[in-house]
């Protein structure tokens, strides 16, 4: 399987976001604040001025502020890690890889948990399965990333702006909340 990481160093992801489920629609502009290897934190502004939240992401632990609904949409560490182009999904047992062209396919556990396609080393899409059924998913295209809970029917789409190399960031941006 390809070695997946977030670059070297620090680096910060300007985006835009849009968020439709079953309740509420909204969309606004975010910010990505990666530090390699294993630390992000992602801040989230609701268009207009109306709101705010964040979530801090360290390996797998997720902290995520109060607001109802950022909890909503944050995924899953395994999948939020994805929209980043991390793998870090738990371990299981069984793992099976097949080719499909320039595609490198990679099912994990049996059952089949979690599903991944590459193209080359670069992760494309993550999808969560349970009882044969896929239950969530991230797909990484351009600069567009998707992810979609079928569960909850609650997608969200970040539209990446742009990405900068930055100095260190203050250790303060890591929590607590």
């Amino acid at each position: 399987m390809p070695k997946t990481a977030i670059p070297p160093g620090y680096h910060r992801i300007i985006f835009d976001w849009e968020l439709d489920d079953r309740e509420v629609s909204a969309r606004g502009e975010g910010i990505a604040r990666l530090s390699s290897p294993d630390s992000a934190r992602l801040d989230l502004f609701l268009a207009g001025g109306f709101g705010s939240g964040a979530a801090v992401l360290i390996d797998d632990s997720l902290q995520v502020t109060a607001g109802n609904l950022t909890r909503r949409f944050i995924p899953p560490p395994p999948l939020l890690w994805a929209t980043l182009g991390r793998v870090a999904v738990p371990p299981a047992h069984d793992t099976s890889a097949r080719v499909d062209g320039e595609l490198l396919r990679v099912d994990i556990g049996l059952p089949v948990n979690w599903r991944l396609t590459f193209r080359r080393d670069t992760l494309l899409r993550l999808e969560r399965v349970r009882d044969g059924r896929i239950i969530e998913w991230v797909e990484r295209s351009g600069n567009a990333i998707r992810y979609r809970s079928e569960e909850a029917r609650r997608a969200l789409l970040l539209t990446v702006k742009r990405v900068e190399e930055v100095p260190p960031f203050d250790a303060s941006i890591w929590g607590p909340f």
